[in-house]
């Protein structure tokens, strides 16, 4: 019987990113189900779970990966690390054209890889089915709580990475007392799933839209606002979801009212160009702004936050933002002139171990078996970028990007 093997590659962007597709107790279970799967990890002096932890599970460790057919990272692969005709599972973030990958791309077109991206592996009805978003929440919504109390000097968080994982966290929120804080969350997916954790987790309480912007509270407030509560048609119809996402130029956002109500943004919306941005930069500049931490998990340049100047770090998560000259600035000047933006965007790092298990067992339940049957899965296909040196047909639109000289981004 023909041996499947699938590799774990160790990761090599920088900055290095410590999460693993699967743990080692995750790696013996696939074996164990699965008799013709053989799992073999590259050695990495970084990630979240040691070599040692893979020996001591008996998984196979090797330098050499090129016999593996099947090959499991994290963030980008660098070009000179590409395998030719292998295929690749990982973040490739191509499917935007993105400038910044256009080298990967034709690099993976030249080497005949084949691409499945984790971004792309959907549900036949477009849910996405593996992600980290929901650790992004989490960590992003604790990072925005950290800036607050350090820009106010009302409490002290210590940072997500230096605790080290979810239990620890939720170990340090019962002993903390919040004080009176308005909090907006938008989105709809496993990042605001995340946000509203530790709202729960911090008893938090929720209120409806229309009760936050008109009422104030002696205690800590969040509301949620997404769909219908955020977005509404330009000709004054209500918000469809197919709709929105097939034509969501035709809408205009509904934020507005948030800008003076609250406190804290943690903004969780998906975003590309066509969507509508939250607010306009001019708008900080009003003098009933009050919103001066926004926690931009999602972390788009110019994006849903408009004033989102790049992504910070984990080491430094925070930078301000003059809201009037909006020029970036250093973070926590206590002056209602700058705006404290947090937005790392590699958030479920600072949790890696945490979330790479959550990662994997998404993986044992939705992808192995679809790894099996291959050329019969749908979800394979609709995830496969390019393979044998050529786009595949739901991707032909990437076609400059890939074989052009210049981005068409």
């Amino acid at each position: 019987m023909y041996t499947t093997r699938i590799g774990l590659i160790r990761e090599g962007k920088t900055p290095p990113d410590t999460r693993v597709a699967l743990t080692p107790l995750q790696c013996v279970e696939i074996m164990h189900d699965h008799p013709g799967l053989q799992i073999i990890v590259q050695p990495s002096p970084i990630r979240c779970y040691t070599d040692s932890e893979y020996q001591k599970a008996g998984i196979k460790m090797q330098e050499d990966l090129s016999d593996c057919d099947i090959l499991l990272g994290i963030k980008e692969v660098p070009i000179t690390q590409l395998i030719e005709g292998k295929t690749y599972f990982f973040f490739s973030h191509t499917k935007k054209a993105q400038a910044y990958n256009q080298a990967l791309m034709q690099a993976m077109i030249a080497r005949k890889i084949r691409m499945i991206d984790y971004e792309c592996l959907t549900h036949s009805d477009g849910q996405r089915i593996l992600g980290f978003g929901f650790f992004a929440g989490i960590v992003g919504a604790h990072n925005g709580l950290l800036t607050y109390g350090r820009r106010t000097g009302k409490f002290s968080l210590p940072a997500a990475n230096y605790i080290g994982s979810l239990e620890g966290l939720q170990a340090v929120y019962d002993d903390l007392i919040l004080p009176p804080v308005r909090i907006v969350v938008t989105g709809s997916g496993k990042v605001a799933a995340g946000i509203l954790e530790i709202m729960n987790d911090l008893d938090v309480e929720y209120v409806e839209p229309q009760d936050f912007l008109a009422n104030e509270f002696a205690y800590p407030v969040y509301t949620h606002v997404k769909g219908s509560t955020l977005y509404i048609r330009k000709d004054g119809q209500r918000y469809h979801r197919d709709d929105f996402h097939a034509h969501p130029q035709e809408y205009h956002c509904l934020f507005e009212p948030f800008l003076s109500r609250a406190d804290i943004l943690m903004n969780g919306v998906y975003w590309e160009k066509s969507v509508p941005r939250l607010f306009a930069k001019h708008d900080v500049a009003r003098p009933d702004y009050t919103m001066f931490v926004i926690a931009d998990i999602t972390c788009d340049i110019d994006g849903s936050v408009p004033i989102n100047q790049g992504a910070s770090s984990i080491a430094n998560p925070v930078y301000g933002v003059n809201r009037f000259s909006l020029q970036r600035m250093e973070a926590f000047q206590h002056s209602n002139d700058i705006i404290d933006i947090m937005a790392v965007d590699n958030l479920p790092n600072e949790l890696p171990r945490d979330a790479s298990a959550h990662f994997g067992t998404h993986i044992q339940k939705y992808i192995l078996k679809e790894l099996l049957k291959d050329e019969d899965s749908d979800i394979l296909r609709r995830a496969t970028i390019c393979r044998d040196g050529q786009l595949m047909p739901l991707f032909e639109y990437l076609h400059e990007y890939a074989f052009g000289d210049t981005c068409i981004d």
